[in-house]
C-alpha cells in the first residue's frame, strides 16, 4: 500500500487503484471478480470497503465494494477517482419493475431516477444521472455477444430498501415492508408511478456512481442482474435471489472493459 496521497477512509494511496474499475455493493463479490485475473492484491479491507487491484488480460483493473446505498458509494467513488480511476462499471443486483423484465435478466442502465440523498449534497436535484454513452454501448455489445436476456433503460435508485420496496398481498394490494407495516400516505403510489413511467428496475447505488462520475469528468455505467421483483411476492428471503446470474453480469462487465480498452489503444480502428 502506498504512503503517498493516502485517502482518509479506504487508506489507499498512489498506485493502489487502476484506471479501470468494477464496483459492486457486496464485498463478497470482489473476489468473484478478481479470481478471474492473472494477478491481484488486496489494497483495502475496512468497514464495507474491500478493494482488489490487479491485471486481467493485460488490463490493469480494480474491483471495489461500495456497501449499500448512496452515502457509502460516494465515499469510495471519490477516493477511487482521486487515485486515478477513469472508467467505472457497477455490477450488482436489482428488483424488476417493468413487466417485461424477468428474474435472471440483465438491466443496463441508461440513466437513473435520483431518489437518494447523497448526490443532492453535490448538485441540484434536476441534474441528470446519466451513464456515459461509450460505457453503455460497450455493455450492450458485450451482452449481445454473451446471449443473455437484457434490457436498456432507466433505473430507480433509492435510499430506502424497506420503505420503497413493497410486498404484494394475496388480494393484490401493496403492503409495507417496514416494521409493523409502517408507511405514510402516498408511499405505495411511488412504486406504481415509477412503473407507469417505464422505469425498468430498482436498486440503491447506480445514481450516485453515474452522477459523481459525470461531475468529476469520468465515465461510468451499470449492469445489474434481476434478483427479485418489486413488489415482492412475500416478505422473506425466499423472494430475493441476490446472486441470480451475477456471474454472467461480471463476465459482461469484463468484456465491456476489454472493448473500451481496445478502442483507447487504437482510437482510429
Amino acid at each position: 500500500m502506498s504512503n503517498t496521497n493516502v485517502q482518509p477512509i479506504t487508506g489507499c494511496g498512489d498506485g493502489d487503484v487502476a484506471p479501470w474499475v468494477l464496483v459492486c455493493g457486496d464485498p463478497d463479490r470482489v473476489p468473484k471478480m478478481s479470481s478471474r485475473w492473472s494477478e491481484h492484491r488486496e489494497v483495502c479491507r475496512t468497514r464495507e470497503f474491500l478493494i482488489h487491484t490487479g491485471v486481467w488480460e493485460g488490463i490493469p483493473l480494480t474491483a471495489a465494494s461500495t456497501g449499500i446505498g448512496g452515502a457509502s458509494t460516494a465515499v469510495v467513488v471519490e477516493e477511487l477517482c482521486k487515485l486515478g480511476a477513469h472508467t467505472l462499471i457497477r455490477v450488482g443486483n436489482s428488483g424488476a419493475l417493468a413487466d417485461a423484465v424477468e428474474l435472471g435478466d440483465m438491466v443496463i442502465t441508461s440513466a437513473c431516477v435520483r431518489d437518494e440523498g447523497a448526490t443532492k449534497t453535490y448538485v441540484r436535484p434536476d441534474y441528470p444521472a446519466a451513464a456515459h454513452y461509450t460505457v453503455t454501448h460497450a455493455l450492450v455489445e458485450a451482452a449481445w455477444a454473451h446471449g443473455n436476456r437484457f434490457h436498456v433503460g432507466v433505473t430507480w435508485s433509492t435510499d430506502g430498501f424497506f420503505s420503497r420496496n413493497k410486498v404484494l398481498a394475496p388480494d393484490g394490494r401493496l403492503q409495507s415492508m417496514s416494521v409493523g407495516g409502517y408507511q405514510q400516505s402516498g408511499m405505495n403510489e411511488t412504486v406504481v408511478d415509477m412503473k407507469r413511467a417505464g422505469v425498468l428496475n430498482l436498486e440503491m447505488e447506480a445514481s450516485t456512481l453515474l452522477t459523481l462520475a459525470s461531475l468529476f469528468g469520468r465515465r461510468a455505467g451499470c449492469i445489474c442482474t434481476v434478483s427479485d421483483r418489486t413488489p415482492w411476492s412475500g416478505p422473506g428471503q425466499d423472494a430475493l435471489r441476490l446472486d441470480e446470474n451475477i456471474g454472467a453480469a461480471i463476465e459482461i462487465a469484463h468484456e465491456a472493459i476489454r472493448t473500451l480498452h481496445a478502442r483507447e489503444a487504437a482510437p482510429d480502428a
